[in-house]
């Protein structure tokens, strides 16, 4: 039999439970049917015991609506029927394809994809789990950005986060994508697509856009982190090699309570001019001797996507100078 677990969700005031909670706890009673949990509710706090799963899928549910209510001061029927039914979507047993013993990522449309299948993808799994700052270095196909979009989504479903931050560099900005129609946000979009890619696979459309829309899910350029103290968040920066020394500072200074950051790149397709300076890799010289920091260094022999992209990237090392790139560093205890 699974051990019980339980989970605590505290509302702000009376006024804010008695919306949750729905009359006569109409809420409360779905959540407990839905998930078949035990559900509590005394002086606004609300108690969700039973399996491990159930509770993390009940709880992810209870969050989303507490988020609603908060945005919207109310909460239909409707709402709640629509919550429960974008988690029983993605929520299936037997959806990781994990090794005995590997990390916990689980995926909505491709589970095998989502499971760690190399022994440096294994590593850099464990990293993220074991240290609130992980850089992961790798050329393309080695699952830098998919594997950490996993361990986002897996964070929040489990309430250790309250929100996801995916963000990216826009390295032509004040380029050539001045030349191209729409405003602002139209011309950036095309950089930030992979990161509603990697989102696509593990969540549906429909709790992609709740996500979206309620800002649990943060998908913007690195420019809009600037100024912000992102607590409760795991952080994602994707294509690092393309930021300057200054952004990387200013984006690795943002870290706040109960936050993670994954910085993943690929130091030998730097985007930035001839005579700017990579701040993923100023930043591996810096802080590698930093306690509390994870490295993981992917090679060839973590490409997972086509046979042909290893030998792409293989053949490409060859004929250009190799990169400079820091050794890799052993992982430290958390």
């Amino acid at each position: 039999m699974a051990d019980t677990v339980e989970k605590i969700i505290e509302c702000r005031s009376t006024d804010e439970a008695r919306v949750l909670f729905g009359p006569f706890d109409s809420h409360l009673k779905k959540i407990r049917d839905a998930f078949s949990v035990r559900v509590m509710a005394r002086q606004g706090k609300l108690r969700i015991e039973g399996e491990e799963r159930s509770v993390s899928s009940a709880s992810l549910v209870m969050l989303e609506l507490l988020n609603l209510a908060r945005k919207f001061g109310r909460l239909r029927g409707q709402d709640v029927e629509e919550a429960i039914s974008a988690a029983n979507g993605h929520d299936h047993p037997g959806d990781s394809a994990a090794l005995d013993g590997d990390p916990l990522v689980r995926a909505r449309q491709h589970p095998v994809a989502a499971a760690p299948r190399t022994d440096g993808q294994r590593a850099y799994v464990g990293l993220m789990a074991a240290h609130d700052l992980v850089f992961a270095v790798g050329p393309a196909g080695t699952g830098k950005t998919f594997l950490a979009v996993a361990q986002a989504i897996e964070a929040l479903r489990e309430g250790r986060v309250r929100k996801i931050v995916l963000t990216r560099p826009a390295v032509e900005a004040g380029e050539r994508l001045g030349f191209l129609p729409g405003d602002f946000q139209a011309k950036v979009n095309p950089y930030l697509r992979p990161l509603y890619d990697a989102l696509n696979i593990q969540i549906t459309p429909t709790q992609m856009r709740r996500y979206v829309d309620l800002d649990v899910i943060e998908i913007a350029p690195l420019a809009y982190m600037r100024g912000r103290t992102l607590e409760h968040a795991f952080i994602i920066l994707d294509e690092g090699q393309n930021t300057t020394a200054v952004q990387m500072k200013m984006f690795l200074t943002r870290l706040g309570q109960s936050s993670r950051v994954v910085v993943t790149g690929d130091i030998t397709q730097i985007d930035l001019g001839r005579n700017e300076t990579s701040g993923l890799v100023e930043a591996l010289a810096i802080l590698r001797d930093v306690p509390g920091i994870g490295f993981a260094f992917l090679t060839e022999r973590d490409i997972v996507r086509h046979p042909l992209v290893a030998e792409i990237v293989a053949a490409y090392g060859r004929r250009e100078a190799p990169a400079a790139a820091p050794a890799p560093v052993s992982p430290r205890a958390p």
